[in-house]
């Protein structure tokens, strides 16, 4: 074993005296808190990170560590100066020692903080995204969106503890006019450095159902500054000027307007504000309706009154001049009545003697067709009786058959046919025989 070996306490401890002899005052660093998380004993441990201003990267790190009776009065009085809770994501300028324990390692003890720096880091941080969504082309772009006369459908974003939220239900759900609202709660963390991506998945949700609502209302209701400074994030703002309804941002705040009052469709002071303004917009609505359905009653009536003295001015002006017309006319028509009934009558005369020829014509013509068919007829009729069979036969002839067809040539006869001779009177039965017999 070497002599200069050393074991690893004994070099921490060499380091921690090192340390302590050269870094034996405070020092004022600016840093950026990565985590902040609060003990039971009411210590706060942070690690603080500085990052490249150019490229965002971390380039360094370190651990600090804000002891309970310091604590208990640099967080009340940091967030009351700047209106921001201290948390991670921001920055801030400490007042450190640096200690170095053989067991923990370096660490940083905070025992000041300036409050200022970090207002003027979070007001220029808040310019900044102001600036960029300005420079982006969208920090209006939800406030041109129509928001409809008569919103009646809405969604609502908040906690479904808090007051506000209660206070907006409480006051659309007694509203004096009876009118009716659904409302749908897509519920969020309000405050601390989670809220934004909460309110931002809100949002998402709601974007499924767009077609179905008619505005979002995103409601707080109270709270110190501090708490609000999560709705200066520049996620949030830019979720919002993209969203395809209009937004309503009823936050409860008396302070200069957040980046999301900015960027909102419309803002209002207080929840109960945001119920009694969707009351108002329906209820004006509804006057409007009124006044026009009087203003129309009003005009019909006058138009009614107009039309009507002017027909009875045009019927008194036109009556004798009608009546002269109407005589005219009468006098006219009873003149071509009777040219009609004159024409008519010698038309009828004219076509019946037509049709009396006619007829004259047609009797000859038919008389002299009939009695050419009767001659014709009797010619048949003696033709006919002088060729009957019966008639025949009593002239002496007989008619000899074969299977009850006329024999008309012995030469078709075999010997053992069976023929059949009908006489006038009676008939007979005769065989072929061979030879003729």
């Amino acid at each position: 074993m070497q002599d200069n070996t050393l074991s690893l306490y004994e070099l921490n401890r060499r380091i921690r005296e090192s340390i302590n002899s050269t870094f034996n005052e405070t020092y004022w660093v600016v840093a950026e808190i990565s985590e902040l998380n609060e003990n039971r004993s009411g210590h706060c441990y942070l690690e603080l990170i500085e990052k490249n201003k150019d490229t965002d990267e971390i380039i360094a790190r370190s651990r600090a560590t804000i002891w309970s009776n310091t604590y208990r009065m640099l967080k009340p009085y940091f967030e009351s100066a700047t209106g921001n809770v201290l948390s991670a994501g921001i920055k801030i300028l400490v007042n450190v020692s640096v200690t170095y324990h053989e067991l923990y390692s370096l660490s940083l003890n905070i025992k000041d903080i300036d409050p200022a720096y970090t207002i003027g880091d979070l007001a220029k941080k808040r310019q900044e995204i102001i600036r960029k969504l300005e420079k982006e082309g969208v920090i209006n772009m939800n406030k041109e969106l129509v928001l409809g006369a008569v919103p009646r459908k809405i969604a609502i974003i908040s906690s479904a503890s808090a007051a506000g939220y209660g206070d907006f239900i409480n006051q659309v759900e007694n509203n004096p006019y009876g009118y009716i609202f659904y409302c749908k709660l897509f519920s969020a963390y309000m405050q601390g450095s989670e809220a934004p991506a909460s309110i931002i998945r809100a949002l998402e949700y709601i974007y499924r159902y767009e077609s179905f609502f008619d505005a979002v209302i995103i409601i707080r209701g109270g709270g110190s500054q501090a708490d609000l400074s999560c709705f200066d994030n520049y996620d949030l703002a830019y979720h919002i000027t993209q969203f395809p309804l209009p937004v309503i941002s009823g936050i409860g705040h008396e302070r200069d307007d957040t980046i999301l009052d900015i960027v909102a469709h419309t803002k209002v002071k207080t929840p109960t504000a945001a119920a009694e303004m969707l009351i108002s917009r329906v209820a004006d609505f509804e006057n409007y309706l009124d006044d026009c359905k009087n203003r129309f009653v009003e005009l019909t009536r006058e138009t009614l009154l107009h039309n009507r003295q002017f027909l009875e001015n045009s019927a008194r002006i036109l009556s004798p001049e009608v009546s002269s017309i109407l005589e005219k006319k009468n006098t006219e028509i009873q003149t071509d009545i009777y040219k009609l009934e004159n024409l008519t009558g010698k038309l009828l005369l004219t076509e019946y003697n037509g049709l009396n020829n006619y007829i004259n014509t047609l009797r000859s013509l038919t008389t002299g067709l009939l009695t050419g068919k009767d001659h014709k007829l009797d010619i048949f009729s003696n033709t006919i009786e002088y060729v009957d069979p019966q008639n025949v036969l009593k002239r002496g002839y007989s008619i000899t058959t074969l299977n009850r067809k006329i024999i008309k040539n012995a030469d078709i006869l075999k010997e053992n046919d069976i023929l059949e001779t009908q006489f006038m009177k009676g008939r007979i039965s005769s065989k072929v025989m061979k030879n003729g017999r």
